[in-house]
């Protein structure tokens, strides 16, 4: 088939009629195994859910994303019928649901029939000024996280700006195992496909990512690191996959390297949820040397960190916090407490992050002022620093071998209250006072090396 003519859509139905118009017939959505919506019977169903939205009289839809093709036709409509639209984690616990609907003025929940809890008295009067706009969370649902207030032009804008540097065809098909309610997620798993008039494949959840390789046979796929190292794990890559699209979290040189040894092209990318999603994508043969997407402009500031510019792709700020939005966001540019360069031929390297965050290979991020601030409260007058390695959080501190036990023990509490996949997974300790620059800031670079070479000689 030719190659799709790529354009910017001002939002998701514009795009849907666009390739309904081209293609009225070709697949658009794959789900649940064996069912098929062509572009036309898609443009219909979210039609139809535009319909009942506006009769419903509701003003702010918070959705449940469970990665299906109802919640795809359901988000799709509600934003045509002019509500916000606010997109949550399908499998959050019950007592994070409420606080939610109630910090983003959500009027009505869309999967709520496996709840126990009735969050009815969480929902507000709804909203005023909410048509377009969609509002994805930073980092999960940790009290840390913030709502980025995106809009339907800036998401299909991002789908244009990935399109226009690594083009999809209308005989691709593109699977979506990613969730929903992520940017990456939504625009790299879903809008990509749906811009290019390719088959968007969606994937049945953890449970069947290596049946859904192997069942719809993509071209193309979407992953986070850690999902990858997966599928390779379990061998689970079929044949036709030709393309592998990675972002969303640190990846280890060996799993593009593995991907490359199966003749399967790799592209990494680098975006934000402040930007709608892809900011640069790597074309070439180096994973990690990306090209800059067409509408975006990047500088580095004088300390190395990533400064954006981008009008069609950039949030409208931080949901109900101006004073957070303005710290990042000034006067268009967006400090991305990201640190990189440009090489000799103007590509963007990554080298580290300026902010007091670590990004976990699923895409998740944990908060260190949050999180140390615990530990401070049960190690008192103790200098430490918690860091990253392979994926979980561990524990540089000052102190003696001999003094494990009594650690352990002060932290057992603060560990219980954690997610399994938040706990502490190992604990350094070095008589030694951590490293300081000038102005008594941890070094976390350095300790991160000694961490490092500890744990290859373990």
């Amino acid at each position: 088939m030719e190659p799709s003519d790529l354009r910017r859509d001002r939002d998701f139905f514009a795009m849907l009629q666009r390739q309904a118009l081209l293609r009225p017939d070709h697949p658009a959505l794959r789900f649940d195994a064996d069912c098929c919506l062509s572009y036309r019977q898609l443009l219909d169903r979210v039609a139809l859910e535009a319909e009942h939205w506006l009769a419903s009289k509701k003003s702010c839809l918070a959705v449940l994303c469970d990665g299906s093709a109802d919640c795809v036709c359901t988000i799709f409509g509600a934003a045509e019928a002019g509500l916000q639209i606010v997109l949550l984690d399908g499998n959050l616990p019950e007592e994070q649901i409420g606080p939610l609907l109630r910090a983003t003025d959500a009027d009505a929940l869309w999967g709520q029939e496996n709840l126990d809890e009735d969050v009815t008295p969480y929902l507000t009067g709804g909203v005023t000024d909410g048509a377009g706009k969609l509002l994805f969370f930073t980092s999960g649902t940790t009290s840390s996280a913030r709502a980025v207030v995106l809009s339907q032009a800036s998401l299909c804008a991002s789908a244009w700006n990935g399109s226009a540097l690594l083009p999809l065809y209308p005989d691709d098909t593109l699977l979506c195992l990613l969730p929903l309610n992520h940017v990456f997620g939504f625009v790299c798993g879903l809008l990509w496909g749906l811009n290019c008039g390719a088959c968007v494949a969606l994937g049945r959840g953890p449970r069947f990512y290596g049946q859904d390789m192997l069942h719809y046979r993509p071209t193309a796929a979407s992953v986070v690191p850690l999902l990858l190292g997966f599928l390779l794990k379990q061998q689970a890559l079929n044949k036709e996959l030709n393309l592998v699209l990675i972002g969303a979290g640190d990846c280890p040189p060996a799993l593009p390297a593995a991907l490359k040894r199966q003749d399967i092209r790799v592209s990494f990318g680098y975006g934000l949820t402040e930007t709608s999603s892809g900011v640069a994508l790597s074309l070439g043969e180096d994973p990690y040397a990306m090209t800059v997407c067409p509408d975006d402009r990047v500088r580095m500031a004088e300390d190395g960190e990533i400064l954006i510019e981008n009008r069609s792709c950039m949030m409208q700020g931080y949901y109900h916090d101006p004073d957070a939005t303005a710290a990042v966001l000034r006067d268009g540019v967006l400090h991305t407490g990201d640190l990189g360069r440009f090489d000799e031929n103007g590509l963007l390297h990554i080298t580290g992050r300026k902010k007091e965050i670590l990004v976990f290979p699923d895409g998740t991020k944990l908060y260190l002022p949050e999180y140390e601030a615990g530990i401070a409260k049960l190690l008192p007058e103790r200098e430490f620093a918690v860091l990253e390695l392979d994926g979980s959080p561990v524990l540089y501190l000052r102190g003696r071998k001999d003094e494990r036990g009594a650690i352990l023990a002060a932290l057992e509490p603060l560990m219980r209250e954690l997610p399994l996949a938040r706990r502490l997974k190992a604990l350094y300790l070095d008589p030694a006072p951590l490293p300081r620059t000038a102005t008594g800031k941890i070094q976390r670079w350095i300790i991160k090396e000694k961490v490092v070479s500890q744990h290859d000689k373990n």
